[in-house]
């Protein structure tokens, strides 16, 4: 099981990075995997940074304005606590991605890459029906507005329900680990409630 649990890693890590038809997947070997998921997370990283020092630049100007408030005191402060909080995840994913590599060495390749290769397929393959079982179990949102990484969250466990044969419970909580890792800080929540929605009957 722990190299299934690293392959749904991959997979998320790596799904915006591969290519989509389903016959090119199949020739990327594991290293190809890797370097796509380490190349995710560097991107992230990166929007964070500069998102993080766009909410410190703005902070320091309130902070060193001639007419400053108590007013845009605390807003200031609100941004720079903002700033450092998202500093701090970017800093989390650089880890994340300087052991990712090492964490794919101990495990079994083949069954990681094998078990990446038919979650991204399955994905690619189904999109519509799977994306439509998210739709079904979203309440006054829409799939297309959810952040990216949850979008590929929902759908590496709805795909793992419908179509690959994993317990409904088992793949929710491999979500919502996911989801405690990558999302935001509650949510694994939000997932956790859309996937017990799903309907685990797949599309003929």
């Amino acid at each position: 099981m722990q190299a299934r649990h690293i392959a749904r890693e991959l997979a998320l890590l790596s799904i915006s990075q591969l290519p989509v038809k389903p016959e090119i997947l199949t020739t990327k070997t594991i290293d190809d995997m890797v370097i796509a998921a380490v190349r995710s997370l560097t991107e992230e990283i990166k929007e964070m940074i500069i998102t993080a020092s766009g909410e410190l630049q703005r902070g320091q100007d309130m902070l060193f304005s001639s007419e400053t408030r108590a007013s845009d005191l605390a807003t200031a402060q609100v941004m720079v606590k903002d700033a450092i909080a998202i500093a701090q995840t970017a800093i989390n994913r650089a880890g994340m991605a300087l052991e990712f590599p090492e964490l794919i060495q101990t495990a079994r390749q083949q069954e990681v890459r094998d078990y990446a290769v038919q979650l991204l397929q399955t994905i690619h393959k189904e999109r519509s029906h799977i994306d439509a079982l998210i739709t079904g179990s979203l309440v006054d949102w829409q799939l297309s507005r959810l952040a990216q990484m949850d979008q590929h969250i929902l759908r590496i466990a709805t795909a793992e329900i419908a179509y690959l044969e994993v317990p409904k419970a088992v793949a929710i909580n491999e979500a919502v680990e996911l989801a405690k890792r990558y999302s935001t800080q509650d949510g694994y929540r939000f997932i956790n409630g859309v996937l017990r929605n799903i309907n685990p009957i797949p599309h003929k």
